[in-house]
């Protein structure tokens, strides 16, 4: 299953692929993975699991977090997101996301870390600021208020 279609879902909008958007002062254009039609929701997606002897992708990690920094630069007011291929660690006990969640949540900042089952489409949250989504009035600071689906 796609990724654009199973949030889309998920958050109740359309998202296109590869859209830039002004981020930083001076603002300069950056190309985000995932973006609403209504620049309510943006995000990026990262197809990462854990290395074959079971460790800690570390450089790929530093990815997320560079999409996390990013993603920071975008006004609070839109959902801003990282969605993560569900890969399970060897043991069974967690999966990447949760392990990224866990270790860097201190960097976070209010951006979503949700993951996907890419074979099923099955989506989890794995956090966001308040512990769940957040929809309603987005205000975007990119154009006028406009009313986000629900």
């Amino acid at each position: 299953m796609k990724v654009a279609t199973v949030l889309g879902e998920y958050f109740g909008v359309r998202l296109k692929l590869d859209q830039s958007l002004p981020i930083g002062k001076p603002a300069k254009p950056h190309k985000f993975d995932l973006v609403s039609e209504n620049g309510c929701y943006v995000g990026e997606c990262k197809n990462y699991g854990w290395t074959r002897g079971g460790n800690t992708p570390s450089a790929k990690m530093a990815f997320v977090n560079e999409a996390v920094f990013y993603l920071r630069h975008l006004p609070r007011r839109i959902t801003r997101f990282v969605v993560m291929r569900r890969d399970l660690r060897w043991d069974g006990k967690e999966t990447l996301a949760q392990y990224y969640e866990r270790t860097y949540r201190h960097l976070l900042g209010g951006v979503m870390i949700l993951e996907m089952d890419f074979r099923t489409g099955a989506l989890q949250t794995v956090t966001a600021e308040d512990g769940k989504a957040r929809f309603g009035k987005c205000d975007t600071g990119i154009s006028e208020a406009r009313e986000c689906p629900k």
